[in-house]
């Protein structure tokens, strides 16, 4: 059986939420608010699966479904757009949603909010959201994405957007409307967070940025770093890098190692930072989501998540522990998973109330069904309806299996096998790809790419 952890939505139990598009990209902080009903200290709770008999994951071990084009245009992968937060009403942030496909001609699309640039689209385009997927400019031959970073097939590193940069000889922070070149050697994998850029190259692993989670070096050193060496321990060589506000490095031997903030480092550690890699607890990795505080993995057919709730500006006794949930824990799905995407949890604090605003996740299962729990406030869980999913829900109205999907907190998106990108949900910045703003659907669209 695979098990699941599910996070506690909110006091009011089993309500749906009625947020309307025209409100904006708010995170429903209403019917959410602790003072709504019992306050709870845990952040996380199991939760029953309902639906077909669940299926043993445990002789299980395969990968994603490859992405066969069966028509143009065609998408060959999908990620989300580096997160950003836009201020949305007199005192409240929300996060700015967008997404990018690399196409099968090795170019890249992108669409949805662009409060700094994240479509890729020059000067010319300014700053404003666009529903349309168009290319990023100036990006050929193309063969990875991660965020608003590119590699291609020459190992060159393209970035744009708001996030870390590197000029001269040292690491800047900045908005970019147009691709930037990454001076370093050339890269076979790359990884991207808010703060932290790291490439694997022949030589090794380097990072640049900003070092507050000692992620660069172990030293605590201010200021933006250039590329930097990191020191790992010998190994099999580097299959994937995912960076947060820690990073992990997936080796091709399925080992997984991890540095930087607890949680979400997913090991036992008595440093927060810790510096040091060192091998998570989990083997066998086949994917691997992280944010800047929570991450799920898959390994073998189950799926994995830890993290903890943002707690910034709440009291010190709320919740009791950070580390509640900072260990790996297994997930409850109708079928054996090959891939699982995350968002971040956040919580804030007035002195009339406590707003926990949750995490919200989906897997693609191995039939290549697209499950989703957690907040479902737009519709971001696909199930035509608007109830929060306290348990995975299967996606309705998929054409094809799934090879992966990609979450925003409000909207969601799923790359099939045939190539073809479909997304539900919130679409307040455009982030569904449909051509038009505002008017979020309960169930996947087809995104028009170009």
């Amino acid at each position: 059986m695979v098990v699941l952890a599910v996070c506690s939505l909110c006091a009011a139990a089993g309500a749906s939420c009625s947020s309307s598009e025209e409100d904006g990209p708010l995170l429903p902080s209403d019917s959410l608010d602790a003072g709504a009903g019992p306050e709870t200290s845990e952040p996380a709770v199991d939760a029953e699966v309902d639906g077909p008999p669940l299926r043993d994951a445990a002789a299980f071990d395969g990968g994603s479904r490859p992405v066969v084009c069966t028509s143009q245009p065609c998408a060959k992968s999908l990620v989300t757009t580096l997160p950003t937060m836009v201020l949305s009403g007199p005192s409240t942030i929300a996060p700015a949603e967008g997404f990018c496909a690399l196409l099968d001609d090795g170019t890249v699309a992108c669409w949805g909010a662009n409060n700094d640039g994240q479509l890729g689209r020059g000067d010319d385009a300014g700053i404003t959201e666009s529903a349309i997927p168009a290319r990023v400019v100036g990006l050929s031959n193309i063969v990875e994405l991660a965020h608003n970073c590119a590699r291609s097939a020459s190992g060159d590193v393209w970035c744009w957007g708001l996030g870390v940069y590197v000029r001269g000889d040292a690491g800047a922070y900045a908005s970019e409307p147009a691709p930037v070149r990454v001076p370093i050697p050339p890269a076979k994998r790359i990884g991207l967070g808010r703060l932290v850029g790291c490439a694997a190259t022949d030589d090794g692993l380097l990072c640049w940025g900003q070092n507050a989670f000692l992620q660069i070096d172990p030293i605590p050193r201010g200021g933006l770093l250039p590329p930097t060496p990191v020191d790992l321990p010998p190994g099999a060589p580097i299959r994937d890098v995912v960076v947060g506000d820690a990073t992990f490095v997936i080796r091709e031997d399925g080992s997984t190692w991890s540095w930087g903030r607890s949680p979400p480092l997913g090991r036992v550690s008595s440093l927060d930072p810790d510096p040091h890699p060192a091998p998570t607890g989990l083997a066998a990795i086949s994917s691997l989501d992280l944010t800047n505080t929570s991450a799920c993995a898959t390994s073998k057919g189950v799926g994995y998540c830890w993290g903890a709730i943002d707690t910034t500006g709440l009291p010190e006794d709320y919740p009791p522990s950070p580390l509640v949930n900072a260990l790996p824990k297994p997930v409850v799905a109708p079928e054996p998973l090959v891939q699982i995407a995350t968002t971040e949890t956040s919580a804030t604090s007035t002195p009339s109330s406590r707003t926990v605003r949750p995490q919200r996740w989906c897997a693609v299962g191995a039939s290549g069904d697209v499950y989703c729990w957690g907040l479902n406030s737009h519709g971001q869980a696909g199930d035509g309806t608007k109830n929060h999913a306290y348990h995975a829900v299967k996606v309705e109205g998929l054409p094809a299996p799934a090879a992966e999907v990609k979450t925003m907190p409000l909207s969601t998106c799923a790359l099939l096998t045939t190539g073809k990108v479909y997304c539900w949900g919130n679409n307040f910045y455009g982030q569904l790809g449909t051509g038009t703003i505002k008017g979020g659907s309960l169930t996947p669209q087809e995104v028009a790419l170009p």
